[in-house]
Protein backbone atom coordinates (compact mmCIF):
# COMPACT_ATOMS: atom_id res chain seq x y z
CA UNK A 1 0.00 0.00 0.00
CA UNK A 2 3.12 2.39 0.49
CA UNK A 3 4.27 1.93 -2.54
CA UNK A 4 0.86 2.41 -4.24
CA UNK A 5 1.05 5.96 -2.53
CA UNK A 6 4.31 7.00 -3.24
CA UNK A 7 3.79 6.37 -7.00
CA UNK A 8 0.85 7.86 -7.11
CA UNK A 9 2.11 10.83 -5.04
CA UNK A 10 5.15 11.04 -7.46
CA UNK A 11 7.86 10.49 -4.72
CA UNK A 12 8.77 7.05 -6.55
CA UNK A 13 10.84 9.07 -8.77
CA UNK A 14 12.26 11.37 -6.58
CA UNK A 15 13.38 7.84 -4.47
CA UNK A 16 15.25 6.43 -7.61
CA UNK A 17 17.12 9.68 -7.92
CA UNK A 18 18.79 9.37 -4.50
CA UNK A 19 22.15 7.84 -4.34
CA UNK A 20 23.13 4.65 -1.58
CA UNK A 21 24.46 7.42 0.80
CA UNK A 22 20.79 8.84 0.87
CA UNK A 23 19.33 5.91 1.49
CA UNK A 24 21.82 4.48 4.38
CA UNK A 25 21.09 7.94 6.17
CA UNK A 26 17.60 8.02 5.51
CA UNK A 27 17.61 4.21 7.17
CA UNK A 28 19.29 5.20 10.12
CA UNK A 29 17.53 7.62 11.62
CA UNK A 30 17.58 7.31 15.57
CA UNK A 31 16.37 9.57 18.58
CA UNK A 32 18.71 11.13 20.30
CA UNK A 33 18.34 9.18 23.32
CA UNK A 34 19.26 6.04 21.25
CA UNK A 35 22.34 7.58 19.27
CA UNK A 36 23.87 8.31 22.74
CA UNK A 37 23.15 4.92 24.00
CA UNK A 38 24.75 3.33 20.68
CA UNK A 39 28.11 5.49 21.08
CA UNK A 40 28.35 4.76 24.96
CA UNK A 41 27.99 1.18 24.49
CA UNK A 42 30.08 0.79 21.31
CA UNK A 43 32.59 2.91 22.92
CA UNK A 44 32.76 0.92 25.99
CA UNK A 45 33.04 -2.02 23.99
CA UNK A 46 36.03 -0.38 22.20
CA UNK A 47 37.79 0.53 25.71
CA UNK A 48 36.76 -2.82 27.33
CA UNK A 49 38.52 -4.92 24.02
CA UNK A 50 41.72 -2.58 24.19
CA UNK A 51 41.88 -3.12 27.80
CA UNK A 52 41.54 -6.63 27.47
CA UNK A 53 44.38 -7.26 24.84
CA UNK A 54 46.53 -5.87 26.82
CA UNK A 55 45.86 -7.81 29.72
CA UNK A 56 46.04 -10.69 26.98
CA UNK A 57 49.69 -9.43 25.93
CA UNK A 58 51.26 -11.82 28.89
CA UNK A 59 49.77 -15.01 28.17
CA UNK A 60 53.01 -17.32 26.43
CA UNK A 61 52.68 -17.89 23.06
CA UNK A 62 49.43 -16.60 22.12
CA UNK A 63 49.11 -13.42 23.78
CA UNK A 64 51.00 -11.34 21.17
CA UNK A 65 48.22 -12.70 18.57
CA UNK A 66 44.99 -11.64 21.35
CA UNK A 67 46.66 -8.24 22.17
CA UNK A 68 46.71 -7.95 18.41
CA UNK A 69 42.90 -8.69 17.14
CA UNK A 70 41.57 -7.30 20.66
CA UNK A 71 43.89 -4.22 20.57
CA UNK A 72 42.69 -3.72 16.53
CA UNK A 73 39.22 -4.37 17.33
CA UNK A 74 38.94 -1.84 20.24
CA UNK A 75 40.25 1.15 17.87
CA UNK A 76 37.34 -0.36 15.39
CA UNK A 77 34.37 -0.14 17.77
CA UNK A 78 35.55 3.16 19.40
CA UNK A 79 35.93 4.60 15.52
CA UNK A 80 32.42 3.67 15.06
CA UNK A 81 30.98 4.76 18.08
CA UNK A 82 31.41 8.36 16.76
CA UNK A 83 29.32 7.07 13.93
CA UNK A 84 25.98 6.88 16.31
CA UNK A 85 26.40 10.42 17.15
CA UNK A 86 26.97 11.71 14.07
CA UNK A 87 25.63 9.26 11.72
CA UNK A 88 27.28 7.24 9.54
CA UNK A 89 27.32 9.62 6.33
CA UNK A 90 28.28 12.40 8.02
CA UNK A 91 31.02 10.46 9.57
CA UNK A 92 32.44 8.91 6.90
CA UNK A 93 31.99 12.77 4.99
CA UNK A 94 34.02 14.44 8.08
CA UNK A 95 36.29 11.55 7.95
CA UNK A 96 37.56 12.39 4.65
CA UNK A 97 37.45 15.85 5.07
CA UNK A 98 41.09 17.44 3.50
CA UNK A 99 42.15 18.57 7.58
CA UNK A 100 41.64 14.71 8.63
CA UNK A 101 41.71 12.40 5.37
CA UNK A 102 46.00 11.91 5.83
CA UNK A 103 45.00 10.65 9.77
CA UNK A 104 42.16 8.63 8.24
CA UNK A 105 43.97 6.78 5.47
CA UNK A 106 47.17 6.29 7.59
CA UNK A 107 44.98 4.76 11.03
CA UNK A 108 43.16 2.69 8.27
CA UNK A 109 46.27 1.52 6.67
CA UNK A 110 47.57 0.81 10.47
CA UNK A 111 44.85 -1.29 11.31
CA UNK A 112 44.70 -3.30 8.61
CA UNK A 113 48.54 -3.73 8.09
CA UNK A 114 48.31 -5.15 11.84
CA UNK A 115 46.10 -7.28 11.51
CA UNK A 116 48.31 -8.59 8.14
CA UNK A 117 51.29 -8.87 10.00
CA UNK A 118 50.09 -10.46 12.76
CA UNK A 119 48.17 -13.94 10.36
CA UNK A 120 49.46 -13.46 7.18
CA UNK A 121 53.23 -12.35 7.55
CA UNK A 122 53.59 -14.17 11.04
CA UNK A 123 55.67 -10.70 12.10
CA UNK A 124 55.05 -10.09 15.56
CA UNK A 125 57.87 -7.19 15.48
CA UNK A 126 55.98 -5.30 12.73
CA UNK A 127 52.41 -6.10 14.12
CA UNK A 128 53.75 -4.00 16.96
CA UNK A 129 54.95 -1.38 15.18
CA UNK A 130 51.48 -1.15 13.32
CA UNK A 131 49.72 -0.95 16.64
CA UNK A 132 52.61 1.86 18.23
CA UNK A 133 51.64 3.68 14.45
CA UNK A 134 47.67 2.74 15.35
CA UNK A 135 47.91 4.47 18.27
CA UNK A 136 49.54 7.37 17.05
CA UNK A 137 47.51 7.68 13.85
CA UNK A 138 44.43 7.34 16.13
CA UNK A 139 45.29 10.24 18.35
CA UNK A 140 46.22 12.65 15.89
CA UNK A 141 43.19 11.60 13.96
CA UNK A 142 40.96 12.44 17.09
CA UNK A 143 42.98 15.42 17.64
CA UNK A 144 41.92 16.93 14.47
CA UNK A 145 38.42 17.24 16.07
CA UNK A 146 39.78 19.41 18.50
CA UNK A 147 40.42 23.48 17.14
CA UNK A 148 43.75 24.12 16.21
CA UNK A 149 45.60 21.58 18.88
CA UNK A 150 47.38 19.68 16.09
CA UNK A 151 48.87 22.99 15.04
CA UNK A 152 49.73 23.92 19.26
CA UNK A 153 51.25 20.35 19.19
CA UNK A 154 52.99 20.52 16.15
CA UNK A 155 54.31 24.03 17.01
CA UNK A 156 55.24 22.64 20.63
CA UNK A 157 57.67 19.74 18.92
CA UNK A 158 59.07 22.12 16.35
CA UNK A 159 60.20 24.27 19.55
CA UNK A 160 61.39 21.44 21.41
CA UNK A 161 63.46 20.37 18.06
CA UNK A 162 65.37 23.93 18.25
Amino acid sequence: MDKLKSVLSGEETRREDRTVLETVNEASTLGWGTRVKGFIACFVIGGVCAILGVCLLFIPRIGIILFIVFYTFGNICALCSTMFLMGPVKQLKRMCDKTRALATAIMITCLVLTLCAAFWWKNFGLALLFVILQVLSFTWYSLSYIPFVRDAILKLVAMCMK
